[in-house]
């Protein structure tokens, strides 16, 4: 058995964080299921269906505490995610990526393998004329949405940009099916009062409805108005004239979002398990072993108000300890320091000490780890362990 095999062994069969290989990543199940719990209730007061973006989490015991009544709507952002859903029982499947041709062609051969519904996204004509070959190729129709772009952050077309209707019409042409619109506030990220969250999240909205009043007045149904962000979701007052509701990094939560003001810093609910491995006194340094492979390189935070540096440091309780955080990363090594211009002192940590580190950016920090070893709060009892999904 190799050394990673045997690593991963050691920490599947622990029953508590003490005997868990480090760097390894934590879930605390308490907090993932008030996170969803908020959101949901959210959705039903707004009146919206909530399709719930599962790249986050990547994991379908996740996806069973966000549905336990069974599958739902949901929200991909691979192929090979929106795969392990179908192969999961999911059928209400969107791919809230632009297409290729070739990303295009597997999603409609994973709906003809399994019998699922996933919506393909797209923003041009050379896609839409792309949906015939596909068609032909598998035999399947598309159901296509039209990406817009609200705040000039990405991909999308404008509202009111005359190529919404040459891409409607040429999905037709195409064979496809017309479905609908989606927009993403991904402006969002980078705000950090209410009043500003709440003009996004109605710019978004507005957006999307006038686009689908549009090709509606042109005969095309467009029975769906998708939109979301975590940010605008939480802020939004008024989603009349939409029918879906997406976010995906609320069921943990992360720095970032805490800076943008979505969350307190008690509502985050992943963390990496991390031991003292050195320090260095005269630096104000505690040497830990996770660097960036374990944290991710996402410096999310640093032009927000706080920098978070790598990540704020918890005790191994997942108490926060104040000022505290990863300063530096490099491949296997983190260096913990105090936050400059604070007056504080680094508390002490022992050599073999552990540490919880909090993410900048949750969707980053999971995606370099294979699976959850599930906790509740502070008991060090590991509940059970939940695998994670990886790949395009």
């Amino acid at each position: 058995m190799d050394n990673r095999a045997a690593n991963l062994s050691g920490s599947a069969t622990a029953k508590s964080i003490d005997a868990l290989v480090t760097p390894t990543l934590l879930l605390d199940r308490g907090r993932l299921g008030r996170n969803i719990q908020r959101l949901a209730e959210r959705a039903k007061k707004l009146g919206v269906v909530l399709r719930p973006h599962m790249k986050t989490a990547k994991s379908i015991d996740v996806a069973c505490d966000v549905f336990p009544q069974g599958p739902g709507p949901i929200t991909v952002s691979t192929v090979a995610e929106a795969a392990y859903f179908a192969d999961h029982g999911f059928r209400d499947i969107t791919y809230a990526v632009g297409i290729s041709p070739a990303s295009a062609r597997r999603a409609m051969e994973l709906c003809r393998r399994t019998g699922a519904d996933v919506k393909l996204l797209l923003d041009c004509v050379d896609q839409a004329d792309a949906l015939a070959r596909v068609r032909e190729a598998t035999g399947m129709t598309p159901s296509v949405l039209i990406e817009l772009d609200c705040d000039y952050h990405r991909g999308g077309l404008r509202q009111d940009d005359p190529r919404l209707l040459d891409v409607a019409n040429r999905v037709v042409a195409a064979g496809a099916k017309l479905v609908g619109v989606l927009a993403h506030a991904g402006e969002s990220y980078g705000l950090n009062t209410p009043n500003a969250l709440v003009k996004a999240a109605e710019n978004e909205r507005s957006a999307a409805v006038r686009a689908a009043e549009i090709l509606r007045a042109y005969g095309h149904a467009c029975p769906v108005v998708s939109v979301g962000s975590t940010p605008t979701a939480h802020f939004a007052q008024n989603l009349e004239g939409v029918t879906e509701l997406r976010a995906g990094v609320y069921m943990f939560f992360d720095l970032v979002q805490h800076g943008v003001g979505v969350c307190d810093r008690d509502d985050l609910a992943i963390s990496v398990l991390a031991t003292v491995i050195g320090s260095k006194p005269e630096n104000g340094w505690v040497l830990v072993d996770a660097g960036w492979m374990a944290l991710s390189r996402d410096r999310g935070t640093a032009n927000q108000q706080i920098d978070q540096g790598y990540g704020v440091v918890c005790d191994e309780k997942g108490r926060v300890l104040e000022d505290v955080i990863v300063a530096q990363a490099s491949q296997e090594h983190g260096i913990l320091s105090i936050r400059a211009g604070s007056g504080k002192s680094m508390p002490e940590m022992p050599l073999g000490s552990r540490v919880r580190i909090l993410p900048n950016h949750a969707c980053a920090m999971a995606a370099q780890h294979d699976f959850y070893s599930v906790v509740n709060g502070d008991s060090p009892k590991i509940e059970t362990r939940w695998e994670r999904m990886r790949g395009w």
